[in-house]
């Protein structure tokens, strides 16, 4: 009877710890499709450097999501960061942004991240030239085969 319990016990927490193991194994699957590459990130970034916040929906997911800009302290969706941003991109003549070769795609399960900095070079429509780097995490989320920007941070060094 010992022995009988013995083996029904060890079966159990065989097929316990193989259950976990599967688990944990389908948790970290890896996206379907290839990632958001340094291609598309640009064309991101390409976007901005257009000056019309207006464009860029097509990058981001809507709903309620948070994005952190340079200013003002976040967004809570799509709709108040393109307004919050179009207002400060009416400062400008000209942009150019460039992702540098510091670029990390990393990949978990139907969502990504990146981290990158990010060269800014401006003309304020006050004749100023602005040159900065400036740092940009996102998380990206595959909606409907695509990849959308579910959170944003943008930031600038203070120097």
């Amino acid at each position: 009877m010992q022995k009988r319990l013995l083996t029904v016990l060890v079966l159990i927490a065989t097929l316990s710890l193989a259950g976990f193991a599967q688990h944990k194994k389908s948790a970290k699957a890896a996206p379907t499709g290839p990632l958001p590459d340094k291609a598309y990130l640009q064309k991101i970034w390409d976007g901005w450097a257009g000056l019309d916040a207006s464009k860029m929906r097509e990058y981001y997911a809507q709903g309620d999501h948070t994005f952190f800009d340079l200013a003002p302290l976040k967004y809570n969706n799509w709709d108040e960061y393109q307004k919050g941003v179009a207002a400060l991109l009416a400062n400008y003549k000209s942009a150019k942004f460039t992702l540098n070769d510091d670029l990390q795609v990393h990949p978990a399960g139907e969502y990504a991240w990146c981290t990158s900095t990010v060269k800014e070079d401006a003309l304020t429509k006050a004749g100023k030239h602005e040159m900065a780097q400036i740092r940009w995490t996102a998380v990206f989320e595959k909606q409907e085969g695509k990849w959308l920007i579910v959170h944003e941070h943008v930031s600038e060094p203070l120097q």
